[in-house]
């Protein structure tokens, strides 16, 4: 049976040892970490998203604001609001929730965020901070895995590991992160694609298989060799009435295939998901250490 890479235990004992951190720093007279999530429109998804990172915030002592903006906000006008967050000092971390409406560049709104702020590690500052291994922040979903990884004893240095999915949220941070000296590096990484030509072929010679691609049970069990740990990143929701949301999550993984073949499996729900959201909380305190009054 496969060791279950279970990242809620985990990530409640990270949370722990950051609220302890949060109550050292009131201790010393230091201003209380704060995060800012502004969200443009009322995409149902990016609400609950940003309520549980409110909650993180909450459970820690953080100060949270959720900064809502309307759907029909232009370019300016959020120009404008991340300006105003920027320049405010007693915020250490802002980040802008995906999806934005169409009308609005996700890659243009992630460079207005001030580098010292972008808790998400999505501006390009903090991207090539990353690529040179000299990281301001680690992007959230990408370090969820490594630490998951690490906590249950598999390391990836030496490995072949493959990633399916090359997102800037999630796969091309990971693979630089798996593949650069260090902690958590020191792989051999490939990343896989919608052109990659023979993806079971690929999977079937890793020692490391991350799907991130968001399609319901892509892995299957004959895609993974014995002993493979396998660490499923994507959330996919299934129609499901005795749910009370009417629904259910499962993964990018056939989680009742690949079980019984892999040495460690990350569940959905329950595996990276809950890493993500304490990754951030970690990344909002780095920020209120670099912006110190």
């Amino acid at each position: 049976m496969a060791v279950i890479l279970d990242g809620k235990s985990l990530s409640l004992k990270m949370r722990a040892d950051l609220k302890v951190k949060v109550s050292e720093r009131e201790a010393h007279g230091l201003p209380l970490p704060h995060l800012t999530a502004m969200q443009v429109g009322d995409n149902h998804a990016s609400t609950v998203y940003i309520k549980a990172k409110q909650n993180a915030c909450e459970e820690l002592g953080i100060g949270f604001n959720h900064y809502k903006l309307p759907e029909q906000t232009t370019r300016e006008e959020l120009r404008h609001a991340v300006k105003e967050v920027n320049e405010d000092r007693s915020v250490h971390g802002l980040l802008v929730q995906s999806p934005l409406p169409s009308h609005l560049d996700e890659i243009e709104v992630q460079r207005m965020v001030s580098p010292d702020k972008d808790v998400d590690c999505f501006h390009p500052e903090n991207v090539g901070l990353l690529y040179i291994g000299q990281p301001r922040f680690r992007p959230c979903t990408a370090a969820g895995v490594i630490e998951l990884m690490l906590a249950y004893g598999f390391n990836p240095a030496g490995k072949k590991a493959v990633i399916i999915g090359r997102s800037v949220i999630v796969g091309r941070p990971l693979a630089i992160m798996m593949m650069i000296k260090g902690r958590g590096g020191d792989a051999t990484v490939t990343v896989c694609h919608s052109r990659t030509q023979d993806l079971a072929k690929e999977c079937r010679s890793a020692d490391i298989i991350i799907p991130a691609v968001g399609v319901t049970e892509l892995v299957k069990g004959d895609w993974v060799k014995e002993g493979a740990v396998v660490v499923d990143v994507g959330i996919n929701r299934l129609p499901d009435a005795s749910k009370k949301l009417g629904y259910r999550l499962v993964g990018d993984v056939a989680f009742n295939e690949v079980e019984p073949k892999a040495a460690a499996i990350a569940p959905v729900p329950g595996g990276v998901g809950p890493m993500t959201v304490a990754i951030l909380m970690s990344n909002v305190m780095r920020a209120a250490g670099y912006q110190v009054d």
